[in-house]
């Protein structure tokens, strides 16, 4: 028997279904609301608001859960292989040793962008958010890969997605290169996806970097961490670019857009520049979170509590032993980690705190993992745009496969003038 709700409006009762996901949670369909009253539903933010149904990743915000596919987040720390995971979130389940090799392969032949596309890279201003230069140049691909501007089969799907996994990196490569006035290092077919974007955003010419064992497994698990987070801001925006039938470059490029604004992809820059604050004006941490407690202040504590988390972030808690262990193998003594350790400590013992479960996110970890493996600060939107691409691919593949996929077109409550006479107020 299906679970029902009852609404009443004006004394009437409308009857609306209960969807039920595989996890227990429950969802009032409210798709035919307009249609049998007249009214429809107004949730500013749409927190209270499921867009669709999904089978990629699952969230419990209240137990601090999240998994992909069914797997729980933890368990890929241990051996961290974003390409397993991408093809996990795009595909459904784990890949075979064959498929593995040969998306593996695919991605190294693919790895290369259009000759003429390095051209583009001159016609930025060196001084360009490496963001903007992501989103264009993705949107880019489209224009060098027509064959893709509609995915019909499972073929195709992976192609693309290994053109615009593989791509991205070296796109993202080639626009920090061009900000520092560097020449462009070209993919090399021997290197793995981690140490091959590394290789081309810090070699030189006359000098191969050579990225060790902690910096791949670090920069692994960190694009792992990232990879899906159900139907965030710039996965949302994917979705509804992709209900209009947008091909899957176009897409994902609305996506960077998406996640470049500080209070989504950006916050971890945040995070850092607060660490920063604190070191250099020489406050305690005792001291800065006093001021944090003080609306009057202006200072915020950056990097804790979450829109969905009422619990620890689980992203969080990975990424505070893999920041321990990769400081402890480095033989670094870091400030900015000690004074984030403190702002943990006092955060978490601290009534005002636990009492509004404000908890470590993923972005409190994040932006000093990056910097303790060398990448700069205006990148690190970028990394994680690299390491949400596979969810965006895989949502977006989700909704074109969905045989009762619409165009997304939200309604609103009108608060404009009423209808008004129209009285010219120019002269002649």
């Amino acid at each position: 028997m299906t679970d029902t709700v009852t609404l009443t409006i004006d004394g009437k009762a409308y009857t609306l279904p209960v969807v039920r996901g595989t996890e227990g949670e429950r969802a009032i369909d409210i798709s035919k609301l307009r249609e049998q009253t007249g009214l429809i539903s107004l949730d500013p933010g749409f927190g209270n608001t499921g867009s669709c149904e999904s089978a990629i990743t699952f969230i419990d915000g209240e137990k601090g859960i999240l998994r992909y596919r069914g797997i729980p987040l933890e368990q890929f720390e241990e051996n961290p292989n974003f390409i397993e995971v991408a093809w996990l979130l795009i595909f459904g389940h784990l890949p075979t040793p064959e498929e593995y090799e040969r998306f593996s392969k695919l991605l190294t032949r693919t790895a290369n962008i259009d000759e003429s596309m390095k051209h583009s890279f001159q016609g930025f201003p060196r001084s360009s958010p490496p963001m903007a230069t992501l989103s264009a140049m993705i949107n880019a691909l489209s224009c060098f890969h027509p064959e893709f501007q509609a995915v019909d089969d499972l073929t195709q799907l992976e192609g693309v997605a290994a053109r615009l996994i593989s791509k991205i990196r070296t796109i993202a490569a080639y626009s920090y290169r061009r900000s520092r006035g560097k020449p462009l290092i070209y993919p090399d077919p021997k290197l793995r996806y981690v140490p091959n974007f590394m290789h081309m955003m810090f070699s030189q010419p006359y000098e191969e970097y050579v990225c060790d064992q902690d910096t791949r497994d670090a920069l692994n698990l960190l694009l792992i961490l990232h990879a899906d987070h159900e139907q965030n801001c710039s996965t949302s925006t994917v979705r509804m670019v992709g209900s209009s039938q947008a091909n899957l470059f176009t897409s994902c490029a609305a996506g960077v857009g998406a996640l470049w604004g500080s209070l989504h992809g950006g916050a971890n820059v945040q995070v850092l520049r607060m660490l920063q604050h604190i070191h250099k004006g020489q406050m305690t941490p005792e001291e800065y979170v006093s001021r944090a407690k003080d609306k009057t202040s202006g200072e915020l504590l950056m990097g804790f509590g979450h829109r969905v988390y009422k619990n620890f972030d689980p992203r969080a808690v990975v990424l505070q032993r893999m920041a321990e262990r990769l400081y402890k193998r480095m033989k670094t003594d870091d400030p900015l980690l000690n004074i984030a350790r403190k702002l943990e400590e006092i955060a978490l013992s601290d009534s005002y705190f636990v009492e509004r479960n404000l908890y470590p996110n993923v972005d409190f970890y994040s932006g000093i993992i990056l910097r303790a493996i060398g990448i700069p600060v205006n990148m690190f939107t970028v990394i994680f745009a690299i390491g949400r691409l596979p969810g965006w691919i895989a949502h977006w593949a989700e909704q074109n496969e969905s045989a009762t996929s619409r165009i997304a077109r939200p309604r609103q409550v009108y608060t404009g003038n009423p209808e008004t006479k129209y009285v010219s107020l120019l002269r002649d």
